[in-house]
């Protein structure tokens, strides 16, 4: 399915490497990382402000490619930090189609135009654009003219791709992880952060908060077994009081799930949460794991 509002930003320019790496909490140094990596791009507190593929291709340019986070922000965060550099931004996401392919259809898809489906880090050339592992495992991102735009793929629902990112444990960012979270808040400290990279900005508080290992809040996912999904966001609540908020909600099975902010001081995973203080204990909260 086509994805609506997604980022393209190509970065071009003979200081678009060097610049880059001193910016994205992943390793861009074509000896060292491959085509394709995700990350983020914080500010000096250490807080998300954005987050992207980059896509690196042989004639020294990059592509920014980001799901969610809007190219206004990005640009404005990369625009803040070229002083005399060569480095050329091109806004291309409304020049360019995105789209997100999953499932067996897709892998057979991509077969039966003669492309092995792309593994983590890779970059293939597909049918006048470039696709790539997305974050979701078992899907895939298309980029490239309107005229060559896969049409022909199953269309997926958007709530059963939120469902799947969901229950993966994949923050979206920002509507989940922002500009007043920190990364290891989202349990992106393994999919999106180098730490033997060198420096970029954020990185002091990264690493600092890597080696004290000390968090007061954690992404979890709450679901509901019965039940509309409410608009968020929402407080979550538990014996009595508020340890949480809801920052996303989509329709799953009988019920709903969704992704919280949750306060780890005096949290029970054990026990259930409502969304009232005085509400019935009908919402069981998880622990995402580490790795989104």
């Amino acid at each position: 399915m086509p994805r609506k509002g997604a980022t393209l930003l190509r970065i071009s320019g003979e200081d678009a490497l060097a610049f880059l790496q001193g910016q994205f909490t992943q390793e861009l140094r074509p000896d060292r990382a491959p085509a394709v990596n995700y990350g983020l791009w914080l500010n000096q507190k250490g807080r998300v402000l954005a987050d992207s593929h980059v896509l690196r291709f042989g004639d020294g340019t990059f592509v920014l490619s980001s799901d969610e986070s809007p190219a206004a922000t990005l640009r404005e965060r990369l625009d803040a930090y070229i002083i005399a550099d060569d480095v050329v931004i091109d806004d291309e996401s409304e020049a360019k189609e995105t789209w997100v392919l999953a499932g067996d259809a897709a892998a057979n898809w991509f077969r039966e135009i003669g492309v092995e489906p792309p593994g983590v880090g890779e970059l293939a050339a597909v049918r006048g654009g470039w696709a790539f592992a997305a974050r979701v495992p078992g899907t895939w991102t298309w980029i490239g003219p309107h005229e060559d735009a896969p049409q022909n793929q199953p269309q997926l629902e958007w709530a059963e791709l939120e469902r799947a990112r969901m229950l993966a444990g994949i923050p979206a960012v920002p509507s989940e992880i922002g500009p007043g979270d920190l990364a290891a808040e989202g349990g992106l400290e393994e999919s999106a952060i180098s730490f033997t990279k060198g420096c970029y900005l954020g990185q002091e508080v990264v690493v600092r908060l890597n080696s004290m290992g000390r968090l007061r809040r954690r992404l979890m996912r709450i679901e509901a077994a019965t039940g509309e999904s409410p608009t968020v966001p929402a407080g979550i609540y538990q014996d009595g009081r508020q340890i949480g908020e809801l920052r996303s909600a989509v329709v799953h099975e009988a019920g709903w799930i969704g992704l919280a902010m949750m306060q780890l001081t005096g949290l029970r995973t054990d026990a259930p949460a409502s969304l009232a203080a005085d509400g019935d204990g009908v919402l069981r909260v998880t622990e995402i794991g580490r790795r989104a």
